[in-house]
């Protein structure tokens, strides 16, 4: 089952999705995907993961990490299916990151990894996108890297965990304007799911609705306003969303 958040006429409804992506309001009402606002699904902290992935941490000539590299994601950042992402203006490079979500289901404090999927409500997807021009390093990446308004679309939704048999035999990639730019595979976790919850839930208490963002494989390019970004998980789904100027979203907003 798919369980999403969406905004209908300045209300907020936590609703059922189905394969078409069609909700159905408490009343009844079934609407369509482009008549809702899409919000992120769940409401809790975002844990992110850096370097990740052995490929692309091969990629960019860093050792893989013998400790989870982790980061946190602050509310500002993230935003929903079919929502904007801003290139904020004189940038040299903004790149996205495909990213398979695992969410929090229920209170989790000192677990063991033979029982942190049983914590685990579902999944949804996320695109982690980072500004390059300020990165020191990947160990260490800073606010202006990561921590930007609206760089952290997420959702549409989240699928039940039992209705995804391995979320580490997963194909997940990423299409710019329709034309594949990334693709790789959750097998290459260095840190899977269970070794995470684990690790978090060691020295703070993971609550339901929690995010752990798994990180990103290789193939990562600058995107540029006007972009059309589309990251899909095989098995969750797809998340769409567009590029703007830092300009043309100031005057959004006015």
């Amino acid at each position: 089952m798919k369980h999403a958040r969406i905004r209908h006429h300045g209300q907020i409804f936590n609703v059922q999705v189905d394969e078409q992506l069609r909700v159905t309001l408490p009343n009844g009402e079934v609407l369509q995907e482009r008549e809702v606002e899409w919000l992120p699904p769940a409401q809790g902290t975002v844990f992110a993961l850096g370097l990740n992935y052995a490929d692309h941490a091969s990629e960019l000539e860093f050792k893989a990490p013998e400790e989870p590299l982790v980061f946190l994601k602050a509310p500002n950042t993230l935003t929903g299916h079919r929502q904007v992402s801003v290139r904020p203006a004189g940038v040299e490079y903004m790149h996205y990151e495909a990213e398979l979500v695992a969410v929090i289901g229920k209170t989790a404090r000192n677990v063991s990894r033979e029982h942190a999927m049983e914590y685990v409500a579902g999944y949804t997807l996320c695109n982690d996108y980072a500004i390059r021009d300020y990165l020191e390093n990947y160990y260490r990446p800073n606010l202006r890297v990561k921590s930007r308004d609206t760089l952290t679309p997420i959702g549409p939704y989240i699928v039940d965990r039992d209705d995804v048999a391995d979320p580490h035999r997963l194909a997940l990639g990423t299409y710019v304007n329709g034309e594949l730019r990334q693709r790789g595979s959750t097998a290459d976790m260095i840190f899977d799911i269970p070794f995470l919850i684990a690790y978090l839930s060691e020295f703070m208490t993971l609550q339901p609705g929690d995010m752990i963002a798994t990180g990103t494989p290789k193939g990562l390019a600058d995107v540029q306003p006007g972009d059309e970004v589309v990251v899909e998980i095989e098995g969750i789904g797809r998340l769409v969303n567009h590029i703007i100027s830092e300009k043309d979203y100031e005057e959004s907003l006015r």
